[in-house]
């Protein structure tokens, strides 16, 4: 999200409760933002998935199972621990935006320290939900794996957590773009704007394969 000028009070959105944290959403502040929301979505995509393999663990069905749904419920609690943190990057990320536009800009030194701390800030706004959807891509591999040997009385839950995946790539790409739209290192933006139309279109095609392969099943 490109900055708007408000006074941001810091607070740490992880500590919120789950009420206070949609009302903060719902304010005129400027964040949490469509970023931090994407992580969220990415995060409870992760929680998902633990669910669906803690409900397999420990099932006679699914003995053969065990071991890898142990090992996959570790792998996505590791994920959600990043996708947690990333709430709060993506908003400090913005808030750093914020900070570099209040920079003087009288002389022609201060013009050029304040025109390049808002680039670096930009950049580093751009790179957030970057790595939020990278990240998240690869937890779809581990949440289809869930859902193809997982508890199949949980199989939807599994397909949720793959939705939930899937709008947080897309949701973190469209805060990609936007911030892409503010930097003028031309061979930068073309490269990570051919890496988020790649992120995209591979997250759609994963969600609608799981969905076909479920919707077989049931």
């Amino acid at each position: 999200m490109q900055p708007i000028f408000y006074f941001i009070e810091y607070i740490m959105l992880v500590e919120l409760s789950l009420k206070d944290f949609l009302s903060k959403t719902a304010s005129n502040e400027p964040v949490p933002g469509g970023g931090s929301i994407a992580a969220l979505n990415a995060a409870i995509a992760a929680a998902l998935a633990q669910m669906v393999a803690n409900l397999t663990i420990g099932k006679k069905k699914y003995e053969d199972k065990e071991q890898l749904m142990h090992e996959l419920t570790f792998l996505a609690s590791e994920f959600q621990n990043d996708f947690i943190t990333d709430i709060d990057a993506d908003s400090d990320a913005y808030n750093a935006v914020f900070e570099a536009f209040k920079l003087p800009k009288e002389t022609d030194n201060e013009k050029n320290v304040r025109h390049e701390k808002i680039q670096e800030a930009t950049k580093i706004a751009a790179e957030v939900p970057l790595n939020v959807a990278r990240k998240t891509l690869k937890m779809m591999e581990l949440i289809e794996l869930i859902a193809e040997n997982g508890n199949q009385n949980a199989v939807t839950d599994a397909c949720v957590a793959m939705m939930c995946a899937r709008t947080a790539i897309l949701g973190a790409a469209l805060n990609v773009r936007i911030n892409l739209s503010g930097i003028k290192d031309e061979e930068y933006v073309s490269k990570i704007a051919q890496e988020v139309t790649n992120l995209e279109k591979t997250a759609i095609e994963r969600e609608e394969l799981l969905l076909k392969k479920i919707k077989i099943q049931l």
